[in-house]
């Protein structure tokens, strides 16, 4: 892979999933890049497609149609051996810092665990175990006790521990701070910016807070109803946001000045997310767009690049 080429690249990936109700389109046509170090936050509303993407990318949920290419390679058609080997590369960091470890299993066996898949020797599983109980900010001891007896943030630096194992290349982030308390949030985000500098691992951030997606950043994608509708530089994204979307969220998210909160402008929008089963015709947008007219509803807007840098998939911009 040459220097300049992306860890990760997506192109026109879909996720569909048939229920009773019929097919629901949880990712439609997503095209995105990820390059060696950076991290890349993934923001939109609950429903819209981000963490569906990121188990898409993992394999843990099948892909309708697409390339999903890590260094150059794409997973989509790999069966298990050749899978197994590309998820020494790519490891997954999970929202509930309860739920992802086995309760019955030490903390030790947790972690242990992507190692012993991969057929280390138990005198290295043993020291590798000590060594990434150290780097996450845990005693050597953890890995004796169970996960009933740490706290949800040592929880979620065990979770790291695990994800960081195999000397993953990108490491993707489903909302990993959302069930934590404020304080604690601030905690693991600094330890992943530090490992980061470190072992110069990429992230692939996913959540629904911008506030923590604006710290941790270098680009930002943002998601409506599966689609993408801006991908641009962070700054670019909070300064000068190109879709309608975009500048709701960010209007939307809460600021710690009680006086700038009451005096600020914010971009209302109207009636619910759209049905993914029943996706509208034309821009997905257009049903809660303020700026919305005849042409939104019938013609769909292509992702493209505007004056700022970014690249939004809007009419208007």
């Amino acid at each position: 892979m040459s220097a300049s080429a992306p860890l990760l690249s997506l192109r026109d990936v879909h996720v569909r999933f048939n229920t009773a109700a019929g097919v629901v389109r949880a990712v439609s046509g997503v095209s995105l890049d990820l390059a060696v170090g950076e991290t890349l936050g993934l923001v939109g509303e609950s429903g819209c497609g981000k963490s569906t993407l990121g188990k898409a990318i993992m394999r843990l949920v099948p892909v309708a149609g697409g390339e999903i290419r890590i260094e150059g390679t794409d997973i989509a058609p790999l069966e298990k051996a050749a899978l197994n080997a590309m998820r020494r590369k790519v490891q997954m960091i999970f929202q509930d810092p309860y739920g992802s470890l086995n309760p019955r299993s030490t903390v030790g066996r947790s972690i242990a665990q992507p190692m012993v898949v991969a057929g280390w020797t138990a005198d290295a599983i043993a020291e590798r175990v000590e060594t990434l109980l150290g780097w996450v900010g845990l005693p050597s001891d953890a890995r004796q006790r169970f996960p009933h007896e740490f706290s949800g943030g040592q929880r979620q630096r065990i979770g790291i521990a695990r994800a960081l194992a195999l000397s993953p290349k990108l490491i993707i982030c489903d909302e990993p701070v959302s069930a934590l308390d404020v304080s604690v949030r601030a905690q693991v985000i600094n330890l992943l910016e530090d490992l980061k500098s470190k072992f110069g691992v990429s992230y692939l951030f996913i959540s629904h807070d911008l506030s923590v997606v604006e710290h941790i950043a270098d680009r930002v994608a943002v998601m409506y109803l599966g689609t993408l509708v801006e991908v641009g530089g962070r700054d670019q994204i909070w300064r000068t946001p190109q879709h309608p979307y975009t500048k709701a969220l960010i209007e939307a998210a809460p600021v710690a000045n009680p006086k700038l909160a009451r005096t600020r402008r914010r971009t209302v929008l109207q009636g619910e997310l759209p049905s993914p089963i029943d996706p509208p015709a034309g821009c997905p947008f257009h049903s809660r767009c303020p700026l919305a007219e005849a042409r939104c509803r019938s013609e769909r807007p292509a992702l493209r690049k505007t004056a700022s840098g970014a690249l939004a998939a809007c009419h208007f911009v």
